[in-house]
């Protein structure tokens, strides 16, 4: 029975007992959605090493990795090009991705309408005494198999080719994308074009930022008149919103309230600050500040039916701050869920009802051979950004499934008001722009897949054990 039916029975009360038997065979939906989000990097820069086992082919298609191995673009390389150099997961620098080093890595061509993709080597790189040569020319090195969790999930289940941030810039514009679908501050400034494009200066934003705090906004040009900032507490409905009514539990599981990875944070309904301080029923509700908390509420069976997870520093994949622990910090959740002897009402397993998202929210300045697409003026001043990696985990997608159609976070929130029939792009942002929604990632008529661990340097108890201080990402 299609969701369309199965809603059209529920409404006008009549027989369907002609589909039951498809129905008690396959489900209409996923029971739990998980979003793990981590942190800056491109496809080229994160996933390299998946060329080693697996065909990569920079032109891209469904049958290939569209991963550049060689020849990256430099335009100030003598050649044209620079040749890639390894550097570890837990690199000790940074490199800058404000909304200007994505004008600098584009390069564009008016002529062409389009990016060159040549000028990665004009961003910058902090702190510059731990910077090497063409700091923004690397690729993660896996030779110590620290990157195996995340290169196991990519061929095991689902990769997007062409997926990319909606925004132009760094984590808390792309953090708002993820939750609500926009980073404008309202209704109003969303379809004319306006967005917060940039983060504050520290780690505190939101409704609960210091009152003295401002926010760059963008206009639908791409300008960034210095003029036009605004405090950083925005008004409009969210996808946490939409899930509400439909009586949809949903979970937001962070390091800290007011950095600039709590999106709910900046949503003045949601947060109701008092003194610094989110006051909100539903941000008591729904926010947990340790995220190791989605792995207790798992072991008790108490899996949301959408969950936000958002890493703290070590586990982060953020250059400069993680230790390397981003890969089985990813697995210890999924495998989590594979292995959980959890159920249902219906007595479906956690693993046969649950649709993982691993995402990454910003390219973090590395570089990424894909043009962005981008959109129709207003929306396209701040519309799309590079490419960031995707993988979809379920028991209903095939093992080395490769997409090759156009996602966005915009798609991200779309598969969820999809699974959830809610009308697609009921929040008119990012939603209601994209032009796809995941489901080709998985086909809930098929067989489920019996789950396989993922083995990983960490599992589960380390992280539910881990007394190190819970700290943001960064402050990018």
């Amino acid at each position: 029975m299609s969701k369309t039916m199965r809603h059209l029975c529920a409404a006008v009360a009549v027989s369907c007992a002609g589909a039951a038997p498809a129905l008690a065979q396959a489900p209409t939906n996923f029971q739990h959605i998980v979003l793990i989000v981590q942190e800056n990097r491109s496809p080229d820069d994160l996933f390299y090493a998946l060329c080693t086992n697996h065909p990569c082919n920079a032109s891209g298609d469904n049958t290939t990795y569209d991963i550049q191995t060689v020849n990256w673009l430099d335009k100030h390389a003598k050649n044209g090009v620079t040749q890639p150099q390894p550097v570890q997961l837990a690199a000790s620098y940074r490199v800058l991705h404000s909304h200007s080093d994505f004008l600098a890595m584009c390069d564009f061509d008016s002529g062409a309408a389009a990016c060159k993709m040549d000028g990665a080597g004009d961003i910058g790189c902090t702190p510059a005494r731990r910077c090497p040569d063409h700091p923004q020319f690397r690729y993660v090195d896996d030779s110590d198999g620290t990157l195996d969790p995340h290169l196991a999930l990519a061929a095991q289940y689902g990769w997007a080719n062409q997926m990319y941030q909606t925004n132009q810039g760094p984590s808390f514009p792309a953090h708002q994308f993820l939750f609500g679908a926009t980073s404008a501050p309202n209704r109003k400034d969303d379809h004319e074009g306006t967005f917060a494009a940039e983060n504050l200066d520290g780690n505190t934003g939101g409704c609960i930022a210091d009152p003295a705090a401002k926010i760059q906004l963008i206009d639908a040009n791409g300008v960034e008149d210095p003029d036009n900032k605004i405090f950083p507490c925005f008004e409009h409905q969210t996808l946490g919103d939409l899930l509400d009514k439909e009586g949809v539990g949903w979970r937001y599981y962070t390091p800290g309230a007011g950095d600039l990875w709590s999106a709910p944070d900046a949503i003045a309904h949601i947060c109701k600050p008092v003194s610094g301080t989110c006051t909100g029923s539903e941000w008591r509700k729904h926010l947990d500040l340790d995220p190791a908390d989605v792995l207790r509420d798992l072991n008790r069976c108490k899996l949301s039916g959408v969950s936000w997870v958002i890493p703290t520093a070590a586990n982060s994949d953020h250059a400069g701050t993680n230790d390397g622990g981003g890969p089985s910090w990813v697995a210890s959740i999924v495998n989590a869920i594979g292995n959980s002897p959890c159920t249902n009402a219906d007595g479906s397993s956690y693993w046969n009802s649950t649709a993982i998202v691993l995402t990454w929210d910003d390219w973090g300045g590395w570089y990424d051979h894909e043009k962005p697409t981008f959109l129709a003026y207003p929306q396209g001043g701040y519309q799309y950004g590079f490419r960031v990696p995707l993988i979809f985990i379920s028991a209903y997608t095939p093992a080395g499934y490769i997409n090759n159609n156009l996602q966005d976070f915009g798609s991200v929130v779309r598969f969820v008001e999809y699974n959830y029939g809610i009308p697609e792009g009921a929040l008119t942002f990012a939603d209601a722009r994209a032009t796809r929604n995941l489901h080709q990632f998985y086909d809930l008529s098929q067989t489920p897949r019996a789950y396989k661990t993922i083995p990983a340097k960490k599992d589960a108890s380390f992280f539910l054990h881990d007394t190190r201080p819970l700290e943001a990402p960064d402050e990018d």
